[in-house]
């Protein structure tokens, strides 16, 4: 049967990539989703659902790189990376736009420093107290249009209590950023809202739900108990790591314990910092970049973001900022040249942007898209132009890894495969193919047992069919 004409591109991209993908049977969905974390200590306090688990971390370290160097993770969410390698003695250092992760993350290093009996004393002293007592009408949180009405009045006065109180009567820096990340970690339970994927999705008991179902969410925590629940687990998470601690540090003889030197942490946009990091210096590179899905991490941390401080204008300009993911982000390709040619790297940008325009089959499936998109086969105009500036904007990044990835050194990278009007984009494949268009060569792309199903309303049109959930290996050749 001859190869469609439309399909020719992907399929001869396939056929080339075809002996490293195979089935990892030690990848499944929990290790490389937030799942991974959710009963682990630190990890588990905050709800990101956009990380992997540190037990993936650990285990890509352990098989791919066993001795420690510098490892960068230049989408480094809430920290599940740098953590996880720095506990094997690894120096790492983290990318991170979202102010949600910067927070997480600071206040994990913090929770490191706290002398855990004066942290029990400070919560068992919180028992005692009222928030109400600390409300005064003069303080509001800091909402934006997004997060109006989310809280119940009674939950918004005891939280705007409990902040008050933090950021004036405990002393200690270290005890008071860990108490207000607690209350950041809680937002969401209770909340009227659920994080749901593209948006903010809202309990029939706020009175904003604009479904065409009634939407329940369950239990909605008083604040008090949510607070409480959560300090508790805090402190046990931490008496139990300085009990390990301990007994480490005691059954030591001769050998010296592994040093956990200090993450390093950069916020702002990786297009931006990646061209900063001197050449060559990277042993291991392990991240998962926002997928191409639609998903608006602005909008479903729009609670977060509020809580620390960021304005309607702020929100949108981090939307913009982000790697493009979301049907409403515009080009950068004007503001990279102008940025690459300002540090002096206008000849990379030449061939970054020739890299984008000769990769054959990602060039095949924008034609097939705008073409359903005159059509009006694609449920938002928008999606091609995402697609495009997607792949765009991560060949810069890929560039960049490679450029700074030391010889035999690794990227491993946390990406899906997507479905748009039942036309497949093999992220995996294209990503790889513009990898070794900048030296880098692919070891693997481990698949999942399980793969990813499309969309229930993409099933009604198109048929059920799997699309692969991947983790890539990329190697710079050894001089």
């Amino acid at each position: 049967m001859p190869i469609d004409s439309s399909l020719i591109n992907r399929s001869n991209l396939y056929k080339k990539f075809s002996s490293k993908i195979f089935h990892n049977p030690y990848l499944d969905r929990t290790l490389v989703s937030f799942q991974g974390n959710k009963q682990a200590p630190f990890s588990s306090w905050f709800k990101y659902r956009e990380g992997f688990s540190e037990k993936l971390v650990t285990y890509l370290l352990q098989e791919l790189k066993p001795q420690p160097g510098i490892l960068l993770d230049p989408f480094s969410g809430s920290g599940s990376s740098l953590f996880a390698a720095s506990a094997l003695g690894w120096q790492s250092i983290g990318i991170e736009l979202l102010p949600v992760g910067i927070f997480a993350t600071k206040s994990r290093l913090a929770s490191q420093k706290i002398n855990v009996n004066s942290l029990n004393t400070v919560i068992w002293d919180l028992k005692t107290i009222n928030f109400l007592d600390y409300y005064n009408q003069t303080d509001t949180f800091n909402h934006i249009a997004i997060t109006q009405g989310a809280f119940s009045s009674i939950n918004e006065e005891k939280l705007i209590g409990y902040l008050f109180y933090c950021n004036n009567y405990i002393l200690d820096d270290d005890i008071r950023s860990l108490l207000l990340y607690a209350a950041f970690c809680i937002l969401e339970d209770i909340s009227y809202t659920r994080k749901d994927g593209q948006y903010l999705r809202w309990d029939t008991r706020s009175g904003r739900s604009k479904g065409k179902n009634e939407f329940n969410k369950g239990e909605i925590l008083n604040f008090d108990n949510a607070i409480h629940q959560k300090l508790k687990q805090i402190a046990s998470d931490l008496d139990v790591s300085s009990i390990q601690l301990d007994l480490f540090k005691n059954s030591l003889s001769l050998q010296d314990p592994v040093e956990k030197p200090e993450p390093k942490l950069f916020q702002g946009s990786c297009l931006e910092i990646l061209p900063t990091i001197e050449e060559s210096s990277i042993d291991f590179v392990i991240t998962s970049p926002p997928y191409a899905n639609r998903y608006d991490y602005t909008r479903t941390y729009a609670l977060e973001l509020a809580f620390l401080g960021c304005s309607e204008e702020k929100v949108k300009h981090l939307r913009q900022t982000m790697l493009s993911c979301t049907v409403e982000n515009r080009d950068k390709r004007n503001y990279l040249e102008n940025y690459y040619t300002i540090i002096g790297g206008y000849q990379d940008f030449l061939k970054i942007d020739l890299t984008f325009q000769n990769q054959a089959a990602l060039q095949e499936v924008l034609l097939i898209l705008e073409n359903y998109g005159s059509e009006g086969k694609l449920n938002n105009k928008n999606i091609t132009r995402m697609l495009r500036n997607y792949f765009y904007e991560m060949c810069f990044v890929i560039y960049e890894l490679a450029r700074i990835l030391k010889a035999g050194g690794i990227v491993a990278m946390v990406n899906d495969n997507v479905r748009y009007a039942g036309e497949e984009i093999p992220v995996d494949l294209i990503l790889s193919d513009i990898a070794e268009s900048f030296g880098l060569v692919t070891r693997h792309i481990w698949i999942l047992g399980q793969g990813k199903g499309n969309s229930s309303q993409q099933m009604g049109n198109h048929g059920r069919s799997e699309l692969r959930k991947c983790v890539y290996i990329w190697e710079k050749p050894a001089l």
